[in-house]
Parts: C-alpha cells; structure tokens; sequence
C-alpha cells in the first residue's frame, strides 16, 4: 500500500504539526503512484473561459471543467508527491492573476469507472 505523508496545522496547532499519513489504493487493485487531488478555483468574474484554456495547458492537469456554482473552475491534477502539489499551486496556479479562491481535496480513494 503506498503511503503519502504530509503536515496539517490548524489554528489550534500554531505550534505543533500533526502528521497525517494516507494509504491510497484504487478498488482495481493496483496502488495510485501518483497523489491525485480536485481543485476547486474562483476566477476574476468573465474571465472564466480564457482562463479554462489557460490552466489546461499545464502538464498537472488532467482534467478541466467549467462549472456552474460557488466555483467556476474545477481541475484534477497529478503530482509526484504534496512537495509538487504544493510547488504547483503556489506557484503555478495561485499566482494567475484571475485567481481569487482556490480549495484543494487530495483524493485518498478512487474507483475507476469501467470502460464500455
């Protein structure tokens, strides 16, 4: 089972980090190599498809869709480890000057959708 080891901290813990391992696997079986994660992006108002065809040229992004609702953007992307994760959005993703608000979920679990 692989394991992916990164640092929480939370207001409480200003001065402790809390260590959090995750065990990833997908239901086919075979271990995730990779850490997969759904970011969610708030864009400057307008601005939304230009910056759909922007954020879907990095080689992170496997995934780009436009949405209706609180967010306009929701991406999946694909890092080595939380130290790319991280380098990618901040960066590569938070530093776009459309971006207002980003929310990243690292997916712990996937089951892949059989193919017809």
């Amino acid at each position: 089972m692989l394991k992916t080891v990164f640092f929480l901290k939370t207001r409480r813990q200003e001065k402790s980090i809390q260590k959090v391992k995750f065990y990833s696997h997908n239901h086919d079986g075979l271990e995730k190599k990779n850490l997969l994660a759904y970011i969610l992006i708030t864009v400057k108002s307008g601005s939304e498809r230009e910056f759909l065809k922007q954020i879907s040229e990095f080689k992170e992004v496997v995934e780009a869709n436009l949405v209706i609702g609180e967010n306009d953007v929701v991406i999946k992307i694909d890092a080595k480890d939380i130290s790319q994760l991280d380098k990618f959005l901040t960066e590569k993703l938070r530093v776009l000057p459309d971006v207002f608000l980003t929310t990243t979920m690292i997916i712990t679990e996937q089951i892949k959708p059989k193919k017809a």
